[in-house]
């Protein structure tokens, strides 16, 4: 059988028991590294954390091992049981998704075992989780390459007056261009974007498009570490917080559309005063 498993959003102990159970009985331990990361990374020191709790050794899977050899996991999965961690929720990235049609297509027996991710805790901030319109990405902007293809859905979102969830751009194990030209593969250093590179990029993208879709007095939530227990959680202007450190990731965006009194009423706790964050690192639990 092949497990999947989220961990949560914090650190190892994050997991579901039921979770905790489905690994400690498993004969093979993947976890993936390329869609999001737990509070402490995913070094060897991060490693060495999750398999003490979990009583297990635990293969890194990084993008490549998953596009590449997911034959190798399903092949084991089918003569034994194979854990497949992800951090977050097991379907907070379509990539997931994938693995389990290619598991199913082999007759595959595929158990699912959920947990926090990204998509609910923002809710954390008082803006009502269906009142958000669809979730767009901000990939990290090139000389050569500035997609904007998320201007227009948060356009849509803003026009039926919907909150947008922005999941702000990872880059883990990145093949450097120069590498492919030759044939042989090094990589970027990791890059993790942060609120501050994210809202530049959206007013550069309305200064181009001009339809007024947001602008730097449009109210957003920045949120970073979300889940850990020192997150951050901090709403105002696109200008306001564009002046403030959000420290290490990860990091998303939240664009404010219309809202209720009782979302008013909680986001007026991580309001900017006076120009400084208010200390919000005890909500998580």
């Amino acid at each position: 059988m092949l497990f999947i498993i989220g961990l949560g959003l914090g650190d190892e102990r994050d997991i579901t028991v039921r979770g905790l159970e489905a690994v400690k009985k498993c004969d093979k331990i993947y976890i993936e590294a390329y869609t999001s990361l737990l509070s402490f990374g995913l070094s060897t020191d991060g490693l060495s954390t999750l398999e003490k709790l979990y009583g297990r050794p635990i293969t890194l899977a990084d993008r490549e091992m998953v596009e590449e050899k997911a034959d190798q996991i399903l092949s084991e999965a089918r003569e034994s049981d194979v854990a497949f961690l992800v951090v977050g929720d097991p379907f907070g990235a379509t990539t997931h998704t994938d693995l389990v049609v290619r598991a199913k297509k082999l007759n595959i027996q595929v158990k699912v075992i959920f947990n926090a991710s990204v998509m609910n805790a923002i809710g954390i901030c008082g803006l009502q989780l269906y009142r958000y319109g669809e979730t767009v990405s901000v990939p990290f902007f090139t000389e050569t390459w500035r997609p904007d293809s998320f201007y227009g859905k948060i356009k849509k979102n803003r026009s039926l007056g919907l909150h947008t969830l922005c999941l702000l751009d990872i880059r883990v194990k990145e093949p450097t261009l120069e590498s492919l030209c030759r044939g042989r593969k090094q990589y970027e250093p990791p890059r993790y974007m942060k609120i501050n590179t994210a809202i530049e990029q959206l007013l550069e993208v309305e200064e181009l498009r001009g339809e007024s879709v947001y602008n730097e007095d449009t109210h957003c939530v920045g949120f970073a570490r979300l889940g850990s227990e020192d997150q951050m959680i901090l709403a105002g202007t696109m200008r306001q917080l564009l002046t403030v450190d959000f420290g290490a990731p990860l990091h998303c965006l939240v664009i404010v559309g219309e809202t209720h009194p009782v979302e008013e009423e909680m986001l007026d706790f991580y309001k900017l005063t006076d120009g400084v964050p208010r200390q919000n690192d005890s909500e998580t639990a």
